[in-house]
């Protein structure tokens, strides 16, 4: 089987946009984005358009959300929105902290490790019962790191986490209360991080593990337990009565769907729900100084980033998909890194509310991230990406501005989600920038679920792609490894770029096993600057999570670090877990939802030059964890 060629000439199109139309724009809808709305919508055609409001109870948290749910089975979900909500149903042996992520008492209360590192033994909390009223024990632990340990083709059961648990030898169930786990070797992260234990006694009833969709009749052990799912409608969370920690002040969450995310603000304004996460810089700047509204810019822990298709194969190196030719050259990826005005999208995109990007490992863990200042940075400059592309073969044979070689035209598509905004935008300086080096640009907008799809099939040049990452590196470079890529149908581990460097392989596993922090840091460095350098995905920002909530209605929302950070979608349980109802609080006011689609549906934009856009401010994009 052999690397697709790319693509035919016809699909090869002129430049569709120009330089500055984002930048006009962007400037218009913030001067106009408290009164510009548009009407809610639902994920699919067949929901009503606007979703109905459902009448609060005071100790009913509502979060408006657009999260993309692959399955809420905690071995195979890769998703945000999912992940997240499995952080409130099941604990982890150990946690992070929400103060500074350090590592907290999860299903453990107390651990300790032999003083070669490769024996850990943990004392889980006494008298912790699942939401069903039996006891947690040390059995069910074993049994959910047995599940993975024995999938070593991470196919199974082992396809989202199986990073944390390929240095276990073997897991031991001393007594009720007293776990074992022993390692191929010391390792620097505890262990016990990352993989939500599972209730054998629900569990082991299961024909197929990973085939369960684990979105009804939930037995979980965290403060909250999911109560149902509506796909594309509401995902529904209560109160766990039986959890060992401190009851929540809440008794339920509702997770209500809008794919449009002004009417995820204008439901905000009108009281119809009570947090909104992901906003815009437009707005989040639009609702400073509404009433009974508080804002949260949050240090964020994700990357916003243009994943590249090196060549899509599977762990064994079997090659599949359609990816464009060029892109297993290093000299052309790195020829588009050269190409992109990271910085300037930056500043027009998304603003001070974000910071460089540079590599995998977001700022908001300096002692990881590879400095801006690194020597292997490289700077914008079109006439480097042009010499790259040369030596690799692609010029202008025929003088139409698009560089080919073979016959084949340098044109490479970039699918994303229509609904994304921060995409949309960031097309309209791609094009001319990629242009003016000689390569077509080809937007192909689609839906989420589509995205996912051609994603696993390998079905894409590039593509958008934003991560959220743990305080512990090892997970996400974990995922860079050669060993965790999937096949075409996504059997197998999780890939965050479908990419393979066995040099990169080694330094993960050296920093897997270096007990010096400062030793480690500098392998993860180095790991990272391999990454940098072959170019697997080019690194835009680290934005913040921008958050607006009802504090007419709701108090004590929580961030993670607890200095600043972000509410939700953090490394933990810790952003709802203490909201407590304000006493005397309403369901809110405010215009109604229907009366803020009519100014929207109304409402115009002026653009630089006399030209008139309809204003729109779509999600965005929805991220994998």
């Amino acid at each position: 089987m052999t690397v697709p060629t790319g693509h035919r000439a016809e699909m090869r199109r002129p430049s569709r946009l120009r330089r500055g139309f984002a930048a006009a724009t962007l400037a218009s809808a913030v001067a106009l984005a408290p009164a510009v709305l548009a009407s809610p919508a639902l994920a699919t055609e067949s929901i009503p358009e606007t979703p109905v409001a459902v009448e609060a109870e005071p100790t009913t948290l509502r979060i408006a959300t657009s999260g993309f749910v692959d399955t809420f089975n905690p071995f195979t979900s890769v998703y945000l929105t999912p992940t997240q909500i499995n952080r409130f149903v099941y604990y982890n042996l150990v946690l992070y902290s929400q103060e500074d992520g350090s590592v907290t008492g999860g299903l453990a209360e107390s651990w300790e490790s032999n003083d070669a590192g490769t024996e850990w033994t943990y004392t889980l909390v006494e008298g912790a019962k699942w939401s069903d009223g039996e006891p947690i024990t040390a059995e069910d632990v074993k049994w959910t790191y047995d599940q993975m340990i024995a999938d070593s083709e991470q196919s199974g059961m082992a396809s989202a986490n199986g990073s944390m648990t390929d240095n276990f030898a073997s897991v031991e169930a001393v007594d009720e209360r007293t776990v074992k786990i022993v390692l191929e070797e010391a390792q620097a992260a505890v262990p016990g991080q990352e993989v939500p234990i599972v209730p054998k006694h629900i569990w082991e009833t299961y024909a197929n593990p990973t085939e369960e969709a684990a979105d009804s009749e939930v037995v979980g052990s965290g403060p909250y337990v999911l109560e149902g799912y509506q796909p594309n409608q509401r995902i529904s969370l209560r109160k766990n009565p039986e959890f060992f920690g401190e009851q929540p002040g809440i008794d339920r969450i509702e997770y209500i769907y809008y794919t449009d995310a002004e009417a995820q603000v204008a439901a905000l304004r009108a009281g119809e729900v009570d947090f909104v996460t992901g906003l815009t810089p437009e707005q989040y700047e639009a609702l400073e100084g509404e009433e009974g509204i508080t804002l949260n810019n949050g240090i964020g822990r994700k990357f916003y980033a243009i994943s590249v298709n090196s060549g899509s194969a599977d762990a064994q190196g079997n090659p599949y998909g359609t990816g464009h030719v060029a892109l297993t050259d290093p000299k052309v990826r790195q020829a588009l890194r050269q190409a992109i005005d990271a910085d300037t999208l930056r500043q027009q995109i998304i603003g001070d509310y974000a910071v460089p990007g540079t590599e995998l490992i977001p700022a908001s863990y300096p002692q990881f991230q590879l400095p801006a200042d690194d020597p292997a940075i490289l700077p914008f400059d079109p006439e480097s990406s042009k010499t790259l592309l040369d030596e690799a073969g692609w010029t202008d044979s025929d003088g139409d501005g698009i560089r080919d070689k073979d016959g084949e035209p340098l044109a490479l598509r970039l699918t994303f989600d229509s609904e994304s905004s921060y995409t949309s935008d960031a097309v309209q300086f791609l094009e001319p920038w990629l242009e003016e080096v000689g390569i077509d640009l080809v937007p192909e907008p689609t839906d989420s679920g589509t995205e996912d799809e051609r994603a696993t099939a390998g079905d894409y040049d590039l593509r958008m792609s934003q991560w959220s990452v743990g305080p512990d590196p090892d997970y996400q470079l974990g995922i860079n490894t050669c060993a965790s890529r999937p096949n075409a149908e996504g059997v197998g581990g999780t890939s965050q770029d479908g990419w393979c460097n066995p040099e990169f392989d080694a330094l993960y596993q050296q920093q897997k096993t270096e007990l010096d922090p400062e030793k480690r840091a500098q392998l993860v460095h180095d790991a990272q600057r391999i990454h940098y350098t072959d170019t697997a995905a080019i690194y835009l920002w680290y934005p913040n999570q921008l958050e607006a909530y009802r504090s007419d209605r709701f108090t004590n929302f929580q961030g993670m670090p607890a200095e600043g950070g972000q509410i939700s979608g953090a490394s933990g349980p810790w952003g709802f877990a203490a909201v407590q109802p304000v006493e005397g609080g309403d369901s809110g006011g405010g215009m109604s939802t229907g009366a803020w689609i009519g100014i929207g549906a109304a409402a115009v934009v002026l653009l630089g030059g006399g030209g008139f856009l309809a204003a729109r401010r779509k999600k965005t994009a929805d991220s994998r964890e």
